[in-house]
């Protein structure tokens, strides 16, 4: 049992810290090295560490990456990103293209994959128009996260919130939808006041490498995506099943490469998740989660509660990420309107800070790689309204739809 609270402890603190001093380690490697102490000091079993690892939810997640891998590599991701940087619309105008691309993307694609591919074409777009690429960067990384919330497949923690808790395909997008439309549109305008006069910037051309469109690819692909996305909604198999047999149907291929394919899968989450399940397995089965709960009940913060659900992770996704904050809350996730709590709350939390969602870091790194600098403060200018702004939205709509 102390074993099992100790390892919890360290993996949770890596979790916020993002890794250890010292030591060459990110969230995912803390979450690895917890699982593989926890075996080898026998405080768990190997078949019980499989057991604990939620089968379902790796399978849904990999076979919506490689349905992702097919329009990254097939050169659609780049074309978009181009086409949006050069259309000849006012600076708050393409703003309002950009989220609105963005956020359609996110929403059944993942979101990190599109900030990795879009972010250095919109800094090269933005250098040969003379324009301030910081706010188009910031509305790409709010975009990906808010628009990832309007379905169940858009991001990780959606993924996983939908497999536990059973969740309807049509039916959160009744929850969410509204919510997050509401939200782009709040995010725009944030962005349009903050920049309103900051939005010309001369800087040194920018040639970012990408793949060129593939016609034959993307289509191939967004027919496959059209079919995923139609048998989520009206048959009844599981969707796992569904996207691992997409990603077998892409796989078969005589011009895209398999190892092409499998080299953009984000194997670091795939690790973290299993990581994750095992850690908090352990923990659980001690019993020392259920006391966490009792002890916080007895202080008057009821988690199976609405409000205390929503607080609670929007709080505890900007400490430890949004992965690991939902993986840990869904024990308490009773209430009917539970999913649609812990999807959006902690997703809109991710734009608070920059390490509050991986689509934040890969855009400042990438902007970063390309010489644009978007410091902590920066970031957190717009940042913090936009997320103070998208989780009232967001409590306004969930407390309606609850009364409805």
């Amino acid at each position: 049992m102390h074993t099992a609270v100790g390892i919890f402890i360290f993996v949770y603190l890596g979790m916020i810290l993002g890794g250890f001093p010292g030591l060459a380690m990110d969230r995912t490697g803390v979450a690895l090295l917890g699982a593989l102490v926890l075996i080898v000091t026998g405080e768990v079993a190997p078949d019980q560490a499989w057991d604990a690892v939620d089968v379902p939810t790796i399978g849904l997640l990999f076979g919506l990456m490689v349905v992702s891998a097919q329009f990254r590599l097939g050169g659609f991701y780049a074309f978009a990103a181009r086409r949006v940087a050069a259309v000849s619309f006012s600076p708050p105008m393409l703003l309002a293209v950009l989220l609105a691309v963005v956020a359609g993307l996110s929403a059944v694609l993942t979101n990190d994959i599109i900030c990795l591919a879009m972010t250095p074409l919109l800094v090269e777009g933005c250098a040969r128009r003379n324009l301030n690429p910081v706010p188009l960067l910031l509305g790409l990384a709010c975009a990906a996260n808010i628009g990832s919330a309007a379905t169940l497949i858009g991001n990780p923690q959606n993924m996983l919130i939908g497999q536990a808790l059973s969740l309807s395909f049509a039916s959160y997008l009744v929850d969410a939808v509204p919510a997050v439309l509401l939200s782009l549109f709040v995010t725009w305008a944030v962005l349009a006041l903050l920049y309103r006069n900051r939005w010309r910037l001369v800087s040194p051309p920018v040639s970012a490498d990408s793949p060129p469109l593939n016609v034959w690819q993307t289509t191939k692909g967004t027919i496959v995506l059209t079919l995923l996305i139609a048998s989520f909604l009206f048959l009844p198999v599981p969707r796992e099943v569904i996207a691992l047999g997409a990603a077998g149907l892409l796989l078969v291929s005589r011009k895209m490469h398999s190892r092409e394919m499998l080299g953009v899968v984000d194997w670091h989450l795939l690790v973290l998740f299993i990581g994750l399940f095992v850690v908090n397995d352990a923990f659980r089965a001690c019993g020392a989660l259920e006391r966490v709960f009792e002890t916080a009940q007895n202080s008057g913060v009821n988690l199976s509660q609405p409000a205390w659900l929503f607080v609670t992770t929007t709080v505890l996704s900007n400490l430890v990420s949004n992965v690991p904050a939902t993986m840990l809350l869904l024990p308490a996730a009773t209430h009917p309107m539970s999913g649609a709590i812990l999807a959006l709350s902690s997703t809109f939390a991710g734009n608070l800070i920059i390490v509050g969602s991986i689509a934040n870091i890969i855009v400042v790194e990438q902007a970063r790689l390309l010489g644009v600098r978007i410091s902590w403060a920066e970031h957190a200018r717009a940042g913090v309204p936009v997320t103070m702004l998208t989780l009232i939205i967001a409590g306004a709509w969930l407390m309606l739809r609850m009364h409805l």
